[in-house]
């Protein structure tokens, strides 16, 4: 029997694929989609997995604005966050932030930053994801292949 068939084979810089992805969110649910696009972004639905490396595609998301929350999560969700200072603990609404400037881009990447690994791999995993509020992008020169997000598991 031949052992070196057995070999595990484990992905580098050097052997990884990384591909560009469009993601329709029209009338997508807003933790259902961000936990798809975390394992688009992490590589979990590639053969040539690897924990420890960036081997997951660039995500570029569309028609942020139109995602959906069910319930009366748009204004019973709280975020918290904190300045650092005494009584600096500020909360927003999802309803609250998609009303700023960017506050599409803001939310979802909130979201899928959640879902990621807490360490430098999940903060650089996190910059390959670019979210944008219309169905425009700036990305046609890598001619990005459209994917359906309900055929994933």
């Amino acid at each position: 029997m031949n052992t070196l068939s057995y070999k595990t084979i484990s992905a580098n810089k050097a052997t990884v694929t990384k591909e560009w992805v469009v993601v329709d969110a029209t009338d997508q649910v807003l933790g259902r989609l961000g936990s798809k696009v975390a394992k688009l972004l992490r590589g979990k639905y590639k053969p040539n997995y690897t924990p420890h490396v960036d081997c997951g595609d660039n995500v570029i998301i569309i028609n942020a604005d139109k995602v959906k929350l069910t319930g009366n999560k748009w204004n019973d969700r709280v975020y918290l966050t904190f300045t650092g200072y005494p009584g600096g603990q500020r909360e927003i609404t999802p309803a609250r932030l998609m009303a700023r400037p960017n506050g599409e881009e803001k939310l979802l990447k909130r979201v899928v930053k959640g879902m990621l690994p807490k360490n430098r791999l999940g903060a650089k995993l996190l910059g390959n994801l670019y979210v944008y509020a219309g169905s425009e992008h700036k990305h046609q020169a890598q001619n990005p292949k459209s994917i359906d997000i309900n055929t994933l598991k």
